[in-house]
């Protein structure tokens, strides 16, 4: 199997893996804080991928330099804010605007990668984003209600998500990847845990009752191994062998699963609106991954315009 199939067949095993933790992380923040959630979740991960750096891969170690380091607290910045916002915004907005909002970043990534590192997508793919961004809009926002301040916190999370995807993949080919991943998971861990310092009752992080709660220990369990640990561990390391584009088309499959997930776990029943939403984003991935000669039509035609 070439490395791009694979990448991209990892990656949508990632996104499977988001998607299905948005239930989860929504109940858990109903009883212990955002900031409080993301840096016991982030810290955990950190840890274990240190652990796995220092018994595995230490010559990666020697490899450490300032450089890097700035790369990899560039893009822990981003995560960071991301996952800030997006978690906040979960306390004020419903779990399908978050969706199609945090979805967004399958726009910003093409529109971002233009400006900031001169890549343009090809045609395809921009048809493929138009396409999975109408899918995103039918599943999430049949029901449209008022913005409010959570969705404009998600907005901010579905940039800063769209800069992380942008910049890993710059910086994914220069460095070893589990070193980086290890440098940005901690800067999120560190970054969480001072912001639940000063802006939360970080009393609550040690409160046995809450910890052990069935919603927050089950969370934290699952979003700290595979949301995080293995995901970015997974994303870091074959976003090399893909463009940000694609990823951010991917990644567009989230509130795909975060639907399945919600009519599974949370009782949410689709619309048949609903149901042709996650068909025009798998469409759009799809169309995105065909060649330009697929169509020959296409092209003669414009050669001839030409």
């Amino acid at each position: 199997m070439r490395k791009p199939i694979f990448a991209d067949i990892s990656l949508l095993f990632v996104t499977f893996i988001w998607g299905t933790t948005f239930v989860l992380v929504q109940n858990a923040i109903s009883l212990l804080d955002p900031f409080s959630f993301n840096g016991i979740r982030f810290l955990a991960a950190a840890v274990m991928l240190l652990l796995w750096l220092f018994l595995f891969e230490r010559k990666q170690i020697a490899l450490l330099n300032l450089k890097m380091l700035t790369s990899g607290l560039f893009i822990g910045f981003w995560l960071f804010l991301g996952y800030a916002t997006q978690t906040i915004g979960l306390l004020y907005t419903t779990t399908s605007k978050a969706g199609f909002i945090t979805g967004l970043s399958v726009i910003f990534v093409p529109l971002f990668s233009m400006f900031l590192l001169k890549q343009f997508p090809s045609r395809n793919a921009v048809i493929g984003v138009s396409i999975a961004t109408v899918g995103l809009f039918l599943l999430t926002m049949t029901d449209v209600s008022s913005l409010n301040i959570g969705d404009g916190l998600v907005f901010v999370c579905a940039i800063s998500f769209a800069l992380q995807i942008i910049f890993t993949g710059k910086f994914s080919n220069k460095y070893p990847t589990l070193l980086l991943t290890v440098i940005q998971i901690s800067t999120v861990a560190v970054l969480s845990i001072l912001s639940a310092f000063i802006f939360e009752d970080w009393r609550k992080s040690f409160n046995v009752d809450i910890l052990l709660s069935k919603d927050v220990i089950v969370a934290l369990m699952i979003t700290s191994v595979l949301a995080t640990a293995l995901a970015f561990l997974i994303q870091t390391n074959f976003q090399k062998y893909t463009t940000a584009t694609r990823v951010a088309l991917i990644f567009a499959m989230e509130p795909v699963f975060a639907a399945i997930a919600g009519y599974y776990w949370a009782d949410e029943r689709l619309s048949v609106s609903a149901l042709f939403g996650c068909l025009l984003i798998f469409a759009g991935m799809i169309f995105a991954e065909l060649p330009a000669n697929k169509f020959p039509l296409l092209r003669k035609n414009k050669s001839v315009q030409g």
